[in-house]
């Protein structure tokens, strides 16, 4: 990665400063290393995307429809009549730039197509055109243009330069979702065929397989099962993993980058520990190898296919007749549940409002989705003193935590993942105010930009976070990225490489894991990745 990309200290020298020509007449240019190649067409033909094709970003000709300006103004139309917000979110901009500076790719990169304002601007200068009376009057004294190949290659292009974290909606004095204009602006552009390939082809495998990485459900049952030796390896106990039990109380789901990368995997073994731990105090529950994906590709597409993929965890809930679901460490996922579910496949009133089988903890927020974050009921459990935990198990570690944006500011959960973080580390310490809870900056990584091809896109986006943890490395000697989400564990590795690379990832139930004391356990010498634990370095070499 390094050999391909500019130094660390280059890529930070970003300056400030507008172009010499007006935005609308600095004409787009589509750089190697800033975008994701062009979505498959096989995975289209599988999702039933219009316009199937081989096409490539740098070339002149998009091998478009003939009818392509007619589907932009017939998809622009029909949103505006079905989205009241996006309608709203067109017309109530007065370009104050609040946001302008809150975007981690436009401080990244210094392109002011990246201020959330001006990405916003592309498509709303169409909007003016087609759709209000001054932009056809006024044309560009109203701030309105046409649709043209320039314009639509430059949608393309910055639309998939948004991680939808939604950092620029907080400073919004008007409250508009400049995530939810990009999302808009993706559904018309899949109309025309125009996805990334590393959103269509996760997308085409979850619905062929029931995940992202396209595993089938004997090769996803045996991934887990490999990780019930490497668990009896370090702690001397063997687990027993349940699969596809109809009965069960609890289904949980998580996502499939927890079962197949690293260093996810080691967080798929503190949920198995955790499970174990917690079967003699009354969880009974099991795991589906059928929808085995808890994230939601889906959600970077279309308001249509996000619903499809989120049905599959309720149709499998409903088939194995559980009560309610728990999901794992997982962003989108997390976001489509608490912000969509209700309008795009609930109520699920098939299940019922959860409650802890350990704590007796009645889940309220999750009255209508039926589904409750793993991070809430670990944190719940230990606030009831259910766990037995020794954080010096964890004192080889100087952990920060990431707040994963959809979590945090797509659903409120701020303060559960600290409290576990509290009670099973020693040496835990905050990132700059700014740059955490509400406000905290994107992995750079998000909404399907975690491909390998845009690395010098991702590394722009990532600066801002990785500035935050070079604060903590700095002053308190940091050496672990917690985090809440399965893409910040497949991402956060990347950027820490690039400009942090003493700083590793992990999971919040590694952690965990690491801490819990199970019945039965050898001696520990080492967590789950194997490294010895402080003061038992030279206990493990022997």
């Amino acid at each position: 990665m390094a050999d391909e990309l500019p130094k660390p200290e280059e890529l930070i020298d970003v300056e400030h400063v507008p172009p010499i020509t007006g935005w609308m007449d600095t004409p787009v240019e589509i750089r190697k290393g800033m975008y994701c190649y062009a979505g498959n067409p096989k995975s289209l033909e599988t999702l039933g995307a219009p316009n199937p094709r081989q096409w490539n970003p740098t070339d002149e000709d998009w091998k478009l429809p003939d009818n392509w300006k007619e589907i932009v103004f017939e998809g622009l139309r029909e949103r505006l009549d079905k989205f009241r917000s996006f309608k709203v979110f067109m017309d109530i901009c007065v370009r104050c730039g609040a946001c302008a500076d809150k975007c981690h790719f436009f401080i990244g990169s210094g392109d002011p197509k990246n201020m959330p304002v001006l990405r916003a601007e592309l498509i709303r200068s169409v909007y003016r055109n087609d759709f209000t009376k001054a932009g056809k009057i006024l044309g560009r004294l109203a701030g309105a243009r046409p649709m043209t190949l320039d314009v639509l290659k430059e949608w393309w292009y910055y639309l998939f330069q948004c991680s939808e974290c939604r950092r620029c909606s907080v400073f919004c004095p008007y409250g508009i979702d400049t995530a939810e204009i990009t999302i808009i602006g993706r559904e018309i552009l899949n109309l025309l065929g125009l996805n990334i390939d590393w959103i269509a082809t996760p997308v085409s495998n979850c619905y062929r397989t029931g995940n992202h990485l396209g595993i089938q459900p004997h090769a996803f049952k045996d991934m887990l099962e490999f990780f019930v030796d490497d668990i009896e390896e370090v702690t001397g106990v063997r687990v027993e993993p349940s699969f596809n039990r109809k009965g069960a109380e609890i289904l949980f789901i998580t996502p499939s980058g927890d079962v197949f990368a690293d260093p996810g995997t080691y967080t798929a073994m503190g949920y198995m520990i955790l499970f174990h731990y917690l079967r003699d105090l009354g969880l009974d529950i099991t795991w589906s190898t059928y929808a085995s994906e808890g994230g939601n590709f889906g959600f970077f597409t279309s308001h249509e296919t996000m619903k499809r993929l989120n049905a599959k965890m309720y149709y499998e809930a409903k088939r194995l007749g559980v009560k309610w679901i728990l999901g794992g460490e997982c962003g989108h996922m997390w976001r489509v549940i608490h912000q969509y579910m209700d309008t795009m496949n609930g109520p699920a009133d098939f299940l019922e409002e959860p409650v802890s089988p350990i704590t007796g903890t009645r889940f309220t927020n999750a009255k209508s989705t039926k589904m409750v974050h793993i991070a809430e009921f670990t944190a719940d459990l230990i606030y009831h003193k259910k766990l037995n935990l020794d954080p010096s198990r964890n004192d080889h570690l100087k952990v920060t935590f990431h707040d994963s944006c959809n979590p945090s500011r797509g659903m409120g959960m701020l303060d559960e993942p600290r409290y576990v973080l509290q009670n099973v580390c020693n040496n835990f310490y905050e990132m700059p105010s700014n740059t955490i809870r509400e406000q905290t900056f994107c992995c750079g990584s998000g909404s399907g930009l975690n491909a390998g091809e845009d690395m010098e896109l991702r590394m722009m986006g990532g600066m801002p976070r990785a500035n935050a943890v070079h604060f903590v490395k700095e002053k308190y000697d940091v050496n672990m990225l917690a985090c809440v989400c399965a893409i910040d564990r497949a991402a956060l590795p990347a950027l820490m490489d690039y400009y942090e690379p003493e700083v590793g990832v992990t999971g919040l139930h590694e952690l965990v894991a690491n801490a819990l004391i199970l019945p039965g356990e050898k001696k520990k010498t080492t967590n789950l990745r194997g490294e010895p634990l402080l003061g038992m370095e030279d206990e493990d070499a022997e």
